[in-house]
């Protein structure tokens, strides 16, 4: 028999932060240079709920999908113990549980930043959240299936960026690296294709 490895509870999100939304929104900005210092647990299950999390009956989530087929899965890559006190490695975002499901072990900030032309702050970072989409479960929609989820995506993004402003943390949308091989040094599965990376820490 396989053992389970148990999932990792988030704290409850908050519904009502310090900042107005025309104050993120006003404020938000990519950043690529950061300091050090932790991000809590509470930050991390929020940014991880704005991202994906179920706001509303029949699982309705914080970021719209067409036909809500939800094909975008998120995972987090933490590499310190700075991020929420994770130990070092990957996870995927539970959604319906707020929980994080353990997949590997190990530090890869440094195979992250190699596989994105040597971005070297996302070896820097104490974590990053990387965007993956499953085409094959919006293929009722033909040929419109990849715009609809790439749509998805970057609503998902700007909750992040949103989110991490409000926090006083800084994020920054990395587009150039190499598809497969992050796929696979975050041991997803084939199906799971990344579309953003997003390194968060605490901003200058």
């Amino acid at each position: 028999m396989v053992q389970r490895i148990p999932h990792i509870a988030l704290p409850a999100p908050r519904l009502k932060g310090e900042m107005s939304l025309e104050e993120a929104i006003s404020g938000r900005r990519s950043r690529r240079e950061f300091r050090s210092g932790p991000i809590t647990l509470e930050q991390v299950s929020q940014i991880l709920w704005v991202a994906q999390g179920i706001t509303g009956s029949g699982g309705l989530r914080a970021a719209p999908s067409a036909g809500a087929l939800y094909p975008i899965s998120l995972y987090l890559v933490a590499g310190t113990q700075e991020a929420g006190g994770l130990t070092a490695g990957v996870y995927r975002y539970d959604p319906q549980g707020h929980s994080l499901e353990p997949i590997l072990e190990g530090d890869v900030r440094q195979t992250l930043a190699r596989l994105a032309v040597n971005q070297t702050f996302i070896a820097e970072v104490p974590l990053s959240l990387v965007i993956t989409a499953e085409y094959e479960r919006t293929s009722k929609y033909g040929d419109r299936a990849p715009r609809y989820i790439h749509m998805e995506a970057g609503h998902a993004a700007q909750n992040v960026y949103l989110e991490v402003e409000a926090l006083g943390l800084g994020t920054v949308v990395v587009g150039s690296f190499q598809d497969e091989e992050v796929r696979r040094a975050l041991g997803a599965p084939a199906a799971h294709r990344p579309l953003y990376m997003m390194p968060v820490g605490r901003r200058v």
